[in-house]
């Protein structure tokens, strides 16, 4: 099975070079739905003179002729370009070839390019030059000078780069994907692609017409499920997510050489706040995640108790507006990127990525979170591809629309889940091994979960086993006093808590409880009155959020934790001369 580069064997297009475009200024033209989007003007705003020459002081100007690309999907962008003069259209391209013409920039003041050109990743649009340009190109470091300067034109742009983004999430263009619906490692790609907000669309293999007539021209074979094209036509076979996000141009490249202040492991609602506070305050800042912002916050289908939300917020909009956040102030974002190890013996102190690449800082911040608990039940790692699942996200909910589902847990977490997939399946039969949910869930939650028409509660339950074939067919439980039961089931929803992240420290000591929990402040053994709430029994070793002993497992402590870390992090650089 390879994962070698190769042509998706589609009718060949008309041929984009680097100064030969294929877009006819007669032949195309901007689509209606999004001209007329209700944000359109937002989306597209006009600088005025003088927002123009605050930029110029952050920019270069530069020329292209009529022909060039600015920038192409699947290639790295130099940055945003302000129009000075000239047009230029902008091309959604999917993996297939197929292209929608977003928006022709005509005007003087109009500027190029979406969110990504924050953080220096590949572009996910054709910029053609239909006309010959002279344009303002601002870098992505200068980009995110320009912001912080200026706050008035910052904000403009900044909403204008995002809606850029959801825009062409929302139109479809970017990465396709071909399987099954109930393939698992579809759902698995998908999940990652939605997470790290990366346009993309999937065609069902079985009944998608365009893509029954492209397996017949690529002839795949069953273990080469899901097929991927990515946007520079590249065809990957049945991939995991780091060849996903390698073909897609989004795991980053660091800087050897360079010493940052703070690096921090985890990008969870406390990871994210120190990124963000610490860059705003000046400190040199790498974050880092191994798979998507958020962590399991960011599953999270609605977080109503945070602070400043009424209405609620779901935790990937959270995490992404975060994540935007930290961008914006300078932090240097790494995910995916999963870090092996912590080389802490001395300064300054070393993290250790999969891969052997290696991040040299002052100071770190672990707020690597907990991963998901997986109980006792008897062929459960069978069915972790086909039926068995640790959060609750639109792409679960479609897969088991009309359908009854299985949930495990009793907390805020399995709560939530259990209101989000009440509305999508047919019936919730929700496990918890209590009497009652008052002890375990948020009052609020708990009622909610109490009125729901198509929910069943079963108390003083634990499940033992599941059966099924290529995927879950059936759950079997006991009960109280022993009795036992099973139930006919396609889904199994598994929320009982989580487990400390901490088995990549082990080559640094960090003092952990007879739980795996990171220990801090206080509560270490040999801490002295001048210890720092926060940090570790190591230097410069910090905890924050989930990952840390005694703290509280909501989002909003873990924002605190997050802020108040910066603190100390400065009091740790003062000290030593920093």
């Amino acid at each position: 099975m390879s994962n070698e580069p190769e042509s998706p064997g589609k009718a060949p297009a008309r041929e984009v070079t680097e100064n030969t475009s294929r877009v006819d200024d007669e032949a195309l033209a901007d689509d209606p739905a999004v001209r007329d989007h209700p944000r359109y003007n937002q989306m597209f705003p006009v600088l005025s003179a003088a927002e123009i020459d605050s930029i110029r002081r952050f920019g270069s100007v530069s020329r292209y002729v009529k022909g060039d690309l600015l920038y192409r999907a699947g290639s790295r962008c130099p940055g945003m370009f302000v129009v000075l003069s000239g047009k230029v259209r902008i091309v959604g391209r999917d993996g297939l070839g197929h292209e929608r013409v977003i928006h022709t920039y005509t005007k003087r003041g109009e500027f190029t390019s979406d969110v990504t050109q924050l953080s220096s990743k590949l572009a996910v649009v054709d910029a053609h030059v239909l006309e010959d340009v002279e344009a303002v190109l601002v870098r992505p470091a200068e980009l995110s000078a320009m912001m912080v300067s200026e706050a008035d034109l910052g904000e403009k742009i900044m909403r204008a780069l995002i809606l850029r983004r959801v825009l062409v999430i929302e139109r479809g263009q970017g990465v396709v994907l071909v399987g099954s619906s109930h393939h698992p490692q579809l759902a698995a790609l998908q999940n990652f692609l939605r997470r790290n907000a990366f346009p993309n669309m999937t065609l069902d293999s079985e009944q998608d017409p365009e893509a029954i007539a492209l397996l017949e021209r690529l002839t795949p074979q069953p273990d080469d499920f899901p097929l991927i094209f990515c946007p520079d036509g590249t065809v990957l076979r049945n991939p995991d997510e780091g060849q996903l996000a390698s073909c897609l141009g989004l795991i980053p490249e660091f800087d050897p050489t360079h010493v940052y202040d703070v690096t921090i492991v985890g990008a969870g609602p406390a990871g994210l706040a120190a990124a963000v506070y610490a860059a705003s305050e000046g400190l040199s800042v790498a974050a880092l995640d191994c798979r998507a912002p958020g962590g399991q916050a960011g599953t999270s289908a609605r977080i109503e108790n945070y602070l400043g939300f009424p209405t609620g917020i779901s935790g990937q909009a959270l995490a992404g507006r975060a994540l935007v956040q930290a961008q914006k102030f300078g932090a240097h974002i790494g995910i995916p990127c999963e870090v092996s190890a912590l080389h802490c013996d001395r300064q300054p102190l070393v993290v250790e990525l999969i891969g052997g690449r290696r991040i040299t800082t002052r100071t770190v911040v672990i707020a690597s979170g907990a991963e998901y608990r997986r109980p006792s039940v008897e062929n459960l790692s069978r069915f972790e591809r086909s039926g068995v699942y640790y959060w609750a996200t639109p792409i679960e909910a479609r897969l088991c629309r009309k359908e009854s589902v299985v949930l495990m847990g009793g907390g805020n977490s399995a709560g939530q889940a259990a209101v989000f997939l009440a509305g999508h399946a047919e019936h919730v039969h929700m496990f918890i091994r209590g009497a009652t949910l008052a002890r375990s869930m948020s009052h609020y939650l708990a009622d909610r979960v109490a009125s729901l028409a198509n929910l069943t509660l079963h108390t003083r339950m634990e499940l033992t086993a599941l059966d099924g074939n290529a995927r879950l067919e059936r759950v079997h439980y006991r009960g109280a006093g022993g009795i036992e039961g099973s139930m006919t089931a396609h889904h199994l929803f598994v929320f009982i808590g989580a487990e400390p992240n901490t088995g990549w420290l082990d080559q640094c000591a960090v003092s952990l409880d007879s739980s795996g929990f990171i220990l801090t402040g206080a509560d270490l053994e040999e801490a002295g009155a001048s210890t720092m709430p926060l940090q570790t029994n190591i230097e410069g070793v910090f905890a924050i959020g989930d990952v840390r002993s005694g703290s509280t497992k909501r989002v909003a402590s873990a924002v605190g934790e997050g802020a108040a870390v910066v603190g100390q992090i400065h009091r740790f650089l003062a000290a030593a001369g920093e």
